[in-house]
């Protein structure tokens, strides 16, 4: 059954997380590379959805792996693996308030160097329907180790009492997640200047990684307080 609490944790968790720079990062390097190699708009907005479509399956399908290994894990371990999970998602997220900080400084979560210069190579040269959807797989892939703490710690607790309204949660969480893909795909498209959507995100990438980090912070508490059965969702 749906209650409130866990469905506005979903979206509010969904909704922080969706500004993710590395992805939006792709998406404005593919579109900038499609617009300078003649493509019309109609042939951007395609390839455009088609990676954002590719990015949504792969996260939702990591999503349902993630709940059938910890479905498998007795229970009698299942709540201490709920605390090691906050207790990772605490610090995930203290390093994202650190970056907001002193970026550059000490360890950080990023994508390791020659994952993303392999995107970055790759966003030139996959220009075809097929090309877009791995790449989009790939960025999928790579970021989710580094940027996925939200998403584990949503995963953790929709695994509680999973059911085809978790499912359906779940589904929404990476609708949210790839929402400010279609918008930013969208504003291309009506004419707004790429320039000024490169502008907005590398302004705004310090704010991000401040949002992120105290949204873990908060989530790795729920999930101690969940698993000590202080708090209860669902």
């Amino acid at each position: 059954m749906l209650d409130l609490p866990t469905l506005s944790l979903v979206i509010g968790s969904a909704a922080i997380d969706s500004v993710n720079p590395c992805a939006i990062g792709v998406l404005i390097l593919m579109i900038s590379v499609m617009l300078g190699s003649g493509k019309s708009v109609k042939h951007m907005v395609l390839l455009g959805t088609a990676y954002t479509f590719a990015i949504f399956a792969t996260y939702l399908i990591a999503g349902l792996g993630l709940v059938y290994f910890f479905s498998a894990i007795p229970i009698v371990i299942a709540e201490y693996l709920s605390i090691a999970v906050g207790i990772l998602v605490i610090f995930a997220g203290l390093l994202e308030i650190k970056d907001y900080f002193w970026y550059g400084k000490g360890m950080s979560l990023q994508i390791p160097h020659v994952f993303a210069k392999k995107i970055q190579q790759w966003s030139g040269s996959k220009t075809t329907l097929l090309g877009v959807m791995l790449l989009g797989a790939f960025v999928a892939a790579v970021e989710l180790p580094c940027t996925g703490a939200p998403y584990l710690a949503i995963i953790t607790v929709l695994k509680i009492n999973f059911d085809m309204v978790a499912f359906g949660l779940m589904v929404l969480y990476n609708l949210i997640f790839v929402a400010p893909l279609l918008i930013i795909l969208g504003m291309v498209a009506s004419g707004v200047k790429l320039s000024s959507v490169q502008k907005w995100k590398e302004n705004g990438k310090g704010g991000m990684r401040l949002m992120i980090g105290i949204l873990l912070v908060a989530l790795g508490w729920i999930l101690i307080l969940i698993a000590n059965g202080v708090i209860n969702f669902g």
